[in-house]
Order: C-alpha cells, then structure tokens, then sequence
C-alpha cells in the first residue's frame, strides 16, 4: 500500500532537500507535487485541501523557514500532518462490557466482511486469548454461512449455525442467548451485505443493531475503492452508528487513498488493516507507523512485533545455537528461513516495513516478490538431501537436473547458489561472538531508538 504515494513524496523530499534554502516559493512547488501526489492516490480532495492548507500554514512560519535544515523540518511537518489526517494513534477495540462483548460487521457485498470476521476471531483468540464465537446473519447466501463455519473450524472459533430460512433479527437473538449460556467473550456477527447502500439493507441493518446492543459496529470496506470507501462509510455512518472500520485488500492497493480519507471525512477511526488472503492477515492500525511507510522510514515496531508472534522460536533457537557453535549454515536452513518468512505474511510485507525500502529499486523489489521466493524453495525442494547438506557438489549436471525438477531455468538455480552463497558469508560473521559484535555496531542505527541495550 501506498508505493506511489511514497514514491512522490520522496522524490519531492529529494528535490527539496538540494535547495540552500527554502523559502514561500519553493515550498508553494514543494507541495503542489505534494498535493498531486495525494490526489494521484485517490484521496478525497476536501481531504487534500485542508491537509495542504495545514502544511503550508505551518510550513511558511517560522518553524520551517528559520530552521538549520528546513528540508527536515519540513518533512517533520508532513509526517505529523498525516498522522493528524489519519486519526492519531491507534484506536483501541473496545470489548470493556459485560460478556459476551458483540461486535457487528458491516459493509457492502465482496468488502471482505466474512473473511474478515474470522481474521477477527483469529486475532482475539491469540492475542488478547478471549473465547470467541461468530454467526452469519446472511439469510440470502447459503455459501456465505458455509464459508463462515469452515473459517471459524480453521481459527479455532466457535460457530453457532445458522440457515437461509431464518429471520436473521431471530438468528441475532439466538446466538447471543448461547454465548452467554456457554461463557463466550467475544461475539462476532456477520451481516448481509448489497451491491450499493439502499434503504431495505439500512433497515434490516438498523433492526440488528437494536436486538445486539453492540459494543463495537465495524464497517468492512474494500481499500481499492479508494475515496468511494470514504463516501460509502459516510453513508452507513449516517444510518448506524460506527465505531470503527476495517480497510480490506490493502495488500493490493499501490495508492492508500482511503486509509487517508476515511476518518477526515467519517470522523470513524480506522481499527484494522487487511493486508491479505489469509487468516492471520490482519494488523492494528496505528496512523503514526502507517505515516513512517508512507513518509520512506518504515514500520520496525510493526516488524518486530511481527516476528515476536509468528517466527517459530524453537527453531529460530536451534539455527542460533548451530551457528554460534561454527557448524555449517545449509540449504535445509536456508529454505526453513524463507519458509518461516512467508508465514508471517510474505517476504515484501516484511520488506515494505523497513526503512528506505519504498525508495529500493524496482528490480530489488521483483527480486522480494513472494513468487520468486516461492520459486526458490521449489528449486531446494528438488535437491537430494546430500545436495542440501552439501550445496559445493552441486554442479552442471546436478544443475540440469535440479532445473528440469523444479520447472525452471539453470540460471535460476545458479542465483539461488548466489544468494545461498551469500547468507552463507553473513551467517559464518555470526559465529562465536559475531553475533553479538553485529548487533552492538547497528545500536544508534535503527529508528525509533535502535534495539535495546544487549547484555551477555
């Protein structure tokens, strides 16, 4: 999300910062490419206005003007800006009730609405631990309360079955007597969506709100829409009362427009991002790191709590503990570090959270494409066990074979051996102490203060 925005900007940034000074003139050309760019992404033009309008009222004035590097400051200036647009920090689920807390899902037909239920339930299950249980309210798809029930049994939540013959106020009313009945926390309910805001859906929608009471009214909306996500949550704003949207496909979406239009023009805090297909797809959004993507300095905050929850730590342990102790860095391990890494949302979702990456060369980021990673574990997976352990035999006829295996070309598995080659180097540094040599050198480095102090 957001790559042409982010590409924009930083060149506007570039340009910027090759000025001796800045002044009224060269800040007026600095934010009409400011204000192309956001236009470019889709973002809804009263939204555009006043955040132009804010910058440059802060921008002309002292702050900027009579700064030692007013480039910076400038940049300061916009980082903060955005965060303001977007809604400030994050904003919270609010699950604080009586259980079962109910939390109603909106939105029109194909948003995302079901998927994102169980993405939900996941995400209460494992990071906050509640029992949680999800409905479909949707009488008018059978294949959505199929869907439901089969996302529930593969999140670990508790689905309470439901039928196109139902009335779903009767559905509503059943559900939330058995999550109280059987100590479930947390209930999520799923509702019909259309193909456009219309009247019959507002009502039946309004009659459920009345027989849940809930806690938190979350409206699912598609990112690729762009403003029209904006103008689509007005509505249904107009018509229930949200506490919350949840911006869907924004792995798929280069602009970002609607994650910075919706709170201007809603007044509704973005709660969640969809960032892909699958269950475990789904971030907090925090306006702040969200600004440093945009802005080219990255999201480590996100990264690291990332890792902490989906990296498998008994092996991240036992690859450690190999190589501090000088036993060699192979194949097999190679292929368990990508592997682990497309766990965890896939290669460039991890990349596009590290400083600088947005402004990497394209070929850099086709190189990061889950794809060829993909590729290369295909490649590792049509080796002998020997050839793993032993990446030094493998040779013309080897290669030949390996290829031909794995569907692709003798020059695919020569960069593979590169790049093996490579991380083989890195990982021979961390041997003994190199570790933790490597470490101290990058402290002061990172953003948002670097790591912490290292202890031995």
């Amino acid at each position: 999300m957001f790559e042409n925005l982010s590409e924009r900007l930083l060149l506007t940034v570039k340009n910027l910062r090759g000025q001796g000074r800045l002044t009224e003139d060269n800040i007026k050309d600095a934010l009409r490419e400011v204000r192309m760019a956001l236009l470019e992404a889709d973002v809804a033009l009263p939204v555009v206005r006043e955040f132009i309008g804010r910058v440059r009222e802060r921008a002309i004035g002292e702050e900027v003007l009579l700064s030692l590097t007013p480039g910076q400051v400038l940049i300061k200036v916009v980082h903060e800006e955005l965060i303001r647009t977007m809604g400030e920090a994050n904003a919270e689920l609010n699950l604080r009730v009586q259980p079962p807390a109910v939390v109603l899902m909106a939105g029109l037909q194909g948003s995302g609405k079901t998927t994102s239920a169980a993405k939900l339930a996941r995400w209460l299950r494992e990071r906050q631990r509640k029992k949680v249980m999800v409905v479909s309210c949707d009488v008018y798809r059978p294949a959505a309360i199929e869907q439901l029930r089969k996302l529930a049994g593969e999140v670990g939540a508790e689905f309470f079955p439901s039928d196109s013959g139902q009335v779903p106020e009767a559905i509503a009313r059943q559900a939330l007597d058995h999550a109280r009945l059987h100590g479930v926390e947390v209930l999520i309910v799923d509702t019909a969506g259309r193909l456009h805001v219309d009247a019959e859906m507002m009502t039946e929608i309004q009659r459920l709100h009345a027989t849940l009471n809930p806690i938190e009214t979350l409206f699912v909306v598609d990112s690729m829409t762009g403003q029209d996500a904006a103008n689509t949550a007005q509505a249904f704003n107009a018509a229930l009362p949200l506490t919350g949207v949840v911006l869907t496909k924004t792995d798929g979406d280069a602009r970002g427009g609607a994650a910075l239009s919706i709170r201007q023009i809603t007044g509704r805090p973005i709660k969640f991002l969809g960032v892909g297909e699958k269950t475990a797809a789904l971030e907090p959004f925090f306006p702040d790191r969200v600004a440093s993507r945009i802005l080219g300095k990255g999201d480590v905050l996100s990264l690291v709590e990332e890792m902490e929850q989906k990296v498998d730590k008994d092996k991240a342990l036992k690859l450690a503990q190999k190589v501090q102790k000088g036993r060699g860095f192979d194949l097999e391990d190679f292929r368990e570090q990508m592997e682990q890494m497309t766990k965890m949302g896939g290669i460039a979702s991890l990349l596009e959270k590290m400083p600088g990456f947005n402004a990497a060369p394209a070929a850099l980021k086709d190189q990061a494409a889950d794809k060829e990673v993909k590729r290369l574990i295909a490649i590792i997976n049509s080796m002998t066990p020997k050839e793993r352990r032993f990446p030094d035999i493998i040779k013309g006829s080897r290669k030949r074979r390996i290829a031909a295996g794995s569907g692709t070309l003798i020059q695919d598995v020569n960069r593979l051996l590169k790049q093996f080659d490579q991380a083989q180097k890195m990982m021979k540094k961390m041997k003994g102490g190199g570790l933790m040599k490597m470490m101290r050198g990058l402290q002061g480095k990172l953003p948002m203060g670097g790591l912490p102090p290292l202890k031995r």
